[in-house]
């Protein structure tokens, strides 16, 4: 009995050791990171002044709450502490982007190049109240010293997990005056100084670095994709800073990761170790996007950032000014057909001049995104620069010729139907977006809609000196970033390779103060004092729609009584996607 006692207590020590044995050998590690929130702590936005639950700090906090284990690793890749009135509350006690991290218990916080924005003193001010580890390694104070830490050890379950902290070198063209006298490094390289050292005393090696995956204005060693094929030791890099979904690819056998802005989604990466001899070895690495407008708001949290969601909001609604002399858009003639897209206003001539005004681009380009856009008469509050501006698009400069630009005008110009004998109205083609019809100032043209797609663009002239613009000529344009990088800086839709791209000059110009709709909350404070006034530059119109004016009238008049309608795409999205015709108006009689 004894015997069967002993040979028990032997197999049931053998089993445990088994398991003790296994569970050394084999360790998942997470890592759940997001980048880019720009101070969407709560599930507003205060520049349109609306509820946006698409993704925000208290949601990331219930997310995170349902995907964290023991061995979880919380890192946010920054632009943490700009936009959505993040300036409002550096005079607080603790910064409401950081009391979030602080309460979820984020291990490590990396510097974006928005971080700078608002002096390096107003970001060491917030970093101290940071509980976890600031990382900013290739930031050096004028003393020498690092801005923030390089990197930092994390030891889960025995597994050190070695942790590298970068940011994009271009923060010395964005925030010039801000770096005077800070040193920035090439990233890459301090990367790799670090790796030499200790890649050999820890287990598993992520850069969290706020660049995204190519690199901006030909600077070497600004993009993440030099950074992996330099960095072969790399497991996973945490990229940021391009507002880009990555969940998961492979660049020279390392994982990159990116996630979307405005706290749309963290990130959740699963890395298996196994023991191999004294030291754990990368056996497996998985990556997914979580999606935050999933899920609701984190209680405890909400309730702790509720005092700067109330101060936010009311800030929204502060009047900044007046606007005299009549509404920026004028009505349409035709309920249906917006007039600001048919002809010249006032409207997209005030964002336009703001462009100009802050790039002193010799063109600008705007798109109207809400097809009822108007500022009307009256008291303009914070929060109003949304109804003429709705998206929170950047401001670009780019450099073009006058043949590229005549290119991208045409390209503008195919939003018109063609018209043809008959037609009543001036209609848009059911497969262009409203957003992607731009408008332009500083130069003079007119668009001849009876002519083709790609021939429409006449008289195109300098709206200063009324010369012709000349194909060779070099000048800058202000757009915005999403024209910049969905049409304008490559191949295919708008340009083709004998045209050759325009050259990025400067990206997030002002970016201190925000994007365009922020550019127009300043110029109607700091440079028009408060009071603006229509002003249309009417630099364009539509010719070649030769119509009889008493049948045209006769279309306003039915559709002002009901009697007819202007036809939308089947999906509701575009508006005015076919002209009425006299044939429309026998039929109607």
């Amino acid at each position: 009995m004894k015997k069967i006692f002993l040979m028990m207590f032997n197999l049931f020590f053998l089993f445990q050791f088994a398991v003790f044995s296994k569970e050394l050998k084999e360790v998942n590690i997470k890592i759940l990171a997001t980048s880019d929130i720009h101070n969407k702590f709560y599930p507003y936005d205060y520049s349109t002044n609306e509820e946006s639950k698409s993704g925000s700090l208290v949601q990331i906090a219930s997310a995170i709450e349902e995907n964290r284990d023991k061995n979880t690793i919380i890192i946010d890749v920054g632009d943490t502490i700009q936009d959505n009135s993040a300036d409002l509350f550096f005079d607080e006690k603790i910064h409401p982007m950081v009391l979030g991290f602080n309460e979820i218990g984020y291990d490590i916080w990396v510097s974006g190049n928005h971080e700078f924005n608002y002096g390096v003193e107003n970001l060491k001010n917030v970093v101290k109240q940071f509980k976890g580890k600031f990382l900013s390694g290739n930031v050096y104070n004028p003393d020498g010293t690092r801005l923030g830490d390089n990197y930092t050890i994390i030891e889960k379950s025995g597994v050190k997990i070695l942790v590298i902290g970068m940011v994009t070198p271009n923060i010395v063209k964005w925030d010039y005056e801000n770096l005077k006298g800070y040193k920035v490094t090439d990233p890459v390289e301090e990367t790799k100084k670090i790796i030499a050292e200790l890649k050999d005393k820890v287990d598993v090696i992520v850069v969290a670095t706020h660049m995204g995956e190519s690199n901006e204005y030909g600077v070497k060693n600004s993009g993440v994709d030099d950074l992996a094929n330099a960095c072969p030791e790399i497991d996973v890099i945490l990229a940021a800073h391009e507002h880009k979904l990555v969940e998961g690819v492979y660049k020279n056998n390392v994982l990159i990761i990116e996630n979307k802005s405005s706290g749309a989604t963290l990130a959740e990466i699963d890395i298996k170790v196994a023991k191999d001899g004294n030291k754990f070895k990368v056996v497996d690495r998985k990556s997914k996007s979580i999606k935050i407008a999933n899920y609701e708001p984190e209680k405890k949290l909400a309730k702790k950032l509720a005092k700067f969601d109330l101060r936010a909001r009311q800030d929204a609604n502060v009047v900044i000014g007046e606007l005299k002399g009549g509404n920026l858009a004028p009505a349409n003639e035709i309920a249906g057909i917006p007039q600001a897209q048919i002809e010249s206003t006032a409207l997209i001539g005030l964002i336009n001049e703001v462009q100009h005004y802050y790039t002193g681009a010799r063109v600008s380009a705007a798109a109207l995104f809400i097809m009822d856009a108007n500022l009307e008469e009256g008291k303009i509050k914070k929060s109003d620069t949304s109804l003429i501006y709705k998206f929170g698009n950047t401001l670009y400069k780019l450099e073009m010729n006058g043949k590229q630009l005549k290119k991208f005008m045409e390209w503008s110009a195919n939003y018109y139907n063609q018209y043809k004998p008959g037609d009543l109205t001036i209609s848009f083609d059911e497969n262009v977006r409203g957003y992607n019809y731009d408008m332009f100032y500083g130069v003079d043209y007119e668009i001849d809609i009876s002519k083709e797609k790609g021939n429409r663009i006449k008289n195109l002239k300098w709206s200063d000196t009324k010369k012709p613009v000349k194909d060779d000529e070099v000048f800058v344009i202000a757009v915005n970033n999403y024209r910049a990088n969905s049409q304008l800086l490559n191949y295919g839709e708008v340009f083709d390779e004998k045209d050759g791209l325009p050259k990025v000059l400067e990206i997030d110009v002002k970016g201190n103060l925000g994007g365009v709709r922020e550019l127009i909350g300043d110029y109607i404070i700091n440079v028009k004092g408060g009071v603006i006034t229509p002003n249309n530059p009417n630099n364009w119109k539509i010719i070649g729609n030769d119509w009889d004016e008493s049948q045209h009238k006769k279309v306003v008049e039915l559709v002002k009584e009901g009697k007819m309608s202007i036809p939308k795409s089947s999906d509701g999205r575009t508006p005015n996607v076919r002209s009425i015709t006299t044939e429309d108006l026998k039929n109607i009689n």
